[in-house]
């Protein structure tokens, strides 16, 4: 699982065989189940970045929405990131590899002034909408409920203090934040968003 996050030389073979009964390396050098609840988390997160990088394949890089392809491809820097992270449990692992993998609070900010910037251009929300709006819309939509599930992963890692608040508050944001870009796409490449339509009794 951690070889998600870790380089691959030239010469260097892409599989190990170190796994193949059953356990994992974390970044700490600890070896654990690979169905634990770290390798768990990893794996959704690893989910929600594929998915996030199938809906930038989707993005029509014009004047228009050349902002997003750039910040979708940030955002999924920073998912490795949270990655390294995560394989870092707080309660095993020395100061230096704490260190090294931190994840700032800087980055949800970064997040939510994204959000807000989108919403300017955004009409209001009357009323729920369907995933929709278009390829790249309804990858995002795919995209944010693999987000939220990969903050259900990781909370009860942060409850049992073994990875760092900010990694879920991110999680909790980047949802928020998939949410918008999904409609801000669809508004861009001019797709209309499907609206939720109650059953008349």
């Amino acid at each position: 699982m951690l070889r998600t996050y870790t380089i691959i030389r030239r010469g260097m073979k892409v599989y190990t065989k170190t796994g193949d009964k059953g356990t994992s390396q974390l970044f700490n050098g600890e070896r654990r189940p690979k169905d634990d609840a770290v390798f768990e988390a990893l794996g959704s997160i690893d989910e929600c970045n594929a998915m996030i990088g199938l809906a930038r394949e989707f993005v029509q890089v014009d004047s228009s929405n050349l902002k997003l392809d750039d910040t979708l491809e940030e955002i999924m820097s920073r998912m490795f990131d949270i990655g390294a992270c995560v394989a870092t449990p707080k309660n095993s692992s020395n100061d230096a590899k704490l260190m090294k993998t931190a994840f700032q609070a800087s980055h949800t900010s970064s997040l939510e002034a994204w959000i807000d910037e989108m919403d300017k251009d955004l009409p209001p929300l009357t009323t729920f909408i369907l995933p929709s709006g278009g390829k790249c819309s309804a990858h995002l939509h795919v995209a944010r409920t693999l987000a939220r599930r990969a903050e259900r992963k990781v909370v009860p890692l942060v409850s049992d203090d073994h990875v760092d608040a900010q990694v879920g508050i991110y999680l909790n944001r980047l949802s928020d934040f998939l949410f918008m870009a999904a409609r801000y796409s669809a508004l861009k490449e001019g797709v209309e968003e499907k609206k939720w339509r109650k059953v008349s009794n």
